[in-house]
């Protein structure tokens, strides 16, 4: 009933909520985006997006055909290496950002895993900036990370806003440097972070610094200061700090794919793996929470 073509149209489209940013990541024409996002919705009999020349928003109908293509996607992948009898085999060094330790994409690895058993895969978790470095040194094969405005590296997996975060009771002192928590060089949001802050002329000072996300969020939480976050991953426990506090705008942030430019023989597990991010990126930016939990990007005054 429903095409792979258009379901992978329609996954790029949701992911990026743009048909100019689909076409560029399928290598079609925008017009052909457009029709397989319309015949799609004519075989489901609903409208998917809302547009305008303005913005693209999935409808409530498109947030479910989300989950539903997903899925029909992966199993028209699981039969057709079946059929075709061809086996991924080999070592796979991926590296995946901080950012997405508390995200789902664990389930899009196990998934991975589950259709390709014989490729050894090894990851690394560590900063974008650092990634980045050991993807042009030749120690990695995959990269999953954030990318500066303007980088031309990668392929987008979705754009996000960044935003002031911290603790809900957090209250800034105007007349005091603004205390941040940040990664150690090279961090993209840390340089971001900096570069708002002078711009705006408002002093800071350095609070915290971890490499680890965890150590980041301990010590937001503990009310020692605030941090540059992607809204799509808030972490539970933190809100966006709101605009009465004076903080500059921080721009948007784009996570992307990017691969080893030497040919190894890891290439074929790495073009399996990115398509499975990409088929499941909405998964990157979701996760399960809890009872009472806020939602990411409610802030204090939601809760």
């Amino acid at each position: 009933m429903y095409d792979p073509s258009q379901l992978r149209t329609f996954l790029a489209v949701a992911q990026t909520l743009s048909f100019t940013q689909a076409a560029g990541r399928l290598g079609l024409r925008q017009s052909t985006v457009s029709q397989h996002v319309r015949r799609l919705e004519d075989a489901t009999g609903r409208t998917l997006f809302t547009r305008d020349t303005h913005s693209v928003e999935l409808t409530e109908d498109g947030e479910a055909m989300l989950g539903f293509a997903r899925r029909i996607l992966e199993v028209h992948e699981q039969a057709t290496t079946f059929f075709a009898g061809t086996r991924l085999r080999g070592r796979l060094r991926f590296g995946a950002s901080e950012d997405f330790v508390l995200t789902r994409l664990p389930e899009i690895l196990e998934g991975f895993r589950h259709d390709h058993p014989e490729v050894d895969l090894e990851l690394t978790v560590e900063l974008s900036g650092t990634l980045h470095e050991q993807l042009t040194a030749g120690k990695l094969d995959l990269v999953l990370a954030k990318r500066r405005p303007g980088d031309p590296r990668g392929e987008l997996v979705w754009r996000d806003e960044l935003v002031w975060i911290g603790a809900q009771r957090l209250r800034l002192d105007p007349d005091r440097p603004v205390p941040l928590i940040v990664y150690p060089p090279p961090g993209i949001t840390r340089a971001l972070a900096f570069e708002a802050l002078q711009r705006q002329g408002r002093a800071w000072r350095v609070a915290c610094t971890s490499g680890s996300l965890n150590g980041l969020i301990a010590a937001a939480r503990a009310g020692l200061g605030v941090m540059a976050h992607s809204r799509g991953l808030i972490p539970p426990g933190l809100v966006p700090v709101p605009e009465r506090a004076g903080l500059p705008e921080l721009g948007r942030v784009e996570f992307v794919l990017v691969h080893g430019r030497r040919r190894t023989a890891a290439q074929g597990a790495a073009d399996a793996l990115a398509a499975a991010v990409l088929g499941g990126g909405d998964r990157l930016h979701r996760r399960w929470r809890g009872p009472g939990e806020p939602r990411p990007g409610a802030t204090a005054a939601d809760t």
